[in-house]
C-alpha cells in the first residue's frame, strides 16, 4: 500500500507541474486581462507578484511531506471501516470524488464565514490580480488547518488514500484553470461553466467586493453554488477590482503575520 499511494504522489506532482507550465505560458501568450499597475510600494512589478506568489507555495511545498502527507496516511490507515462493499473500486473512486467535491465547498464557505479561518484564507485573496500563481497563494496556517479538517474527513469517512490523491489532484488542476488569466472562446467558456467552474465563475469570487467575495466556493463542479443559493449573478468583467473590499495588498512579510496580528483579518469591517 505505501508504493502505491507514493507512486500515485509522485504522478500528482508531475502532472501538476505540466499543466501549472502550460497554462503559466498559455495565459501570458494569450492573455484575457491586462496585468494591473502594481501595487504603490507593495510590487515593484508583475514578477516581484508572481515571486511572492511562488513565495509562499515554496513554504507549503516544503510543510507538505513533513506534515500534511503524513498526517492524510495515518488518518487513512485509522479510518472507521464502516463503507460497504459496493463503495469500492472504481464506483467508490467516482463516489468519492463527487463527495469531497461537496465537501471542500463547505470548507471554503466555512472559510468564508468563521472569522478565525479568514484570517488565513484572505491571505489568499489579498492578491491583486489573478492568474496561475495565485492558485498557489496560500498562508501555511490554511494549509495546515485545510490538513486537519482533511484527516478528519478521511477518518470518519474511510476515504482511501488514494481517492485522496486523486482529488487532490484535480482540486490543484481545477484551481490553476479557473484562477488563470487564459483567454478562452466565450462559446466554450460557456459550455465549460455548465459543469466546471472557469475562470469567469471564479473571478467574480476574487471580485473586491464582499457580496462576491463570499459567493461562488466551488472548486470543481459548477452545481454546488447553483445547488446551495451561493452562485453570484454578478458576470466578470475583465477590468473589474480584485482583492479584499477595503484591504491593501501586502507585502511577503506582512502576509506570514497578518493573521496573527490584532485586526489581521478576523474583523473583516476593520
Amino acid at each position: 500500500m505505501t508504493g502505491d499511494w507514493e507512486e500515485l504522489l509522485a504522478w500528482k506532482g508531475l502532472v501538476a507541474i505540466v499543466w501549472l507550465a502550460g497554462i503559466f505560458v498559455g495565459e501570458r501568450l494569450v492573455p484575457a486581462a491586462t496585468t494591473p499597475a502594481p501595487a504603490p510600494g507593495v510590487d515593484a512589478g508583475p514578477w516581484r507578484r508572481v515571486a511572492k506568489n511562488l513565495g509562499l507555495w515554496f513554504l507549503n511545498v516544503g510543510l507538505s511531506p513533513l506534515i500534511v502527507v503524513p498526517l492524510s496516511v495515518w488518518s487513512s490507515e485509522l479510518a472507521m471501516q464502516w463503507r460497504p462493499q459496493w463503495w469500492s473500486g472504481w464506483p467508490g473512486l467516482l463516489l468519492d470524488l463527487v463527495a469531497l467535491d461537496c465537501l471542500i465547498y463547505w470548507w471554503h464557505r466555512a472559510n468564508h464565514v468563521v472569522p478565525f479561518l479568514w484570517r488565513f484564507h484572505e491571505i489568499h485573496h489579498l492578491d491583486g490580480f489573478l492568474d496561475t500563481t495565485s492558485a498557489l497563494r496560500f498562508h501555511f496556517g490554511e494549509v495546515l488547518l485545510s490538513a486537519m479538517a482533511r484527516a478528519a474527513v478521511i477518518y470518519l469517512f474511510g476515504v482511501p488514500i488514494a481517492s485522496i490523491l486523486v482529488f487532490e489532484t484535480l482540486v490543484l488542476l481545477a484551481a490553476v484553470f479557473h484562477h488563470s488569466n487564459l483567454r478562452l472562446p466565450a462559446g466554450l467558456e460557456d459550455l465549460l461553466a455548465r459543469v466546471i467552474v472557469t475562470p469567469s465563475i471564479h473571478w467574480v469570487h476574487h471580485h473586491a467586493r464582499r457580496r462576491d467575495t463570499d459567493s461562488n466556493y466551488g472548486t470543481i463542479a459548477s452545481i454546488w453554488d447553483r445547488l446551495f443559493g451561493s452562485r453570484s449573478l454578478t458576470v466578470r468583467r475583465l477590468d473589474m477590482p480584485i482583492g479584499v473590499e477595503g484591504r491593501r495588498e501586502q507585502p511577503l512579510g506582512r502576509l506570514l503575520l497578518r493573521p496573527f496580528l490584532p485586526h489581521g483579518g478576523g474583523d473583516r469591517n476593520g
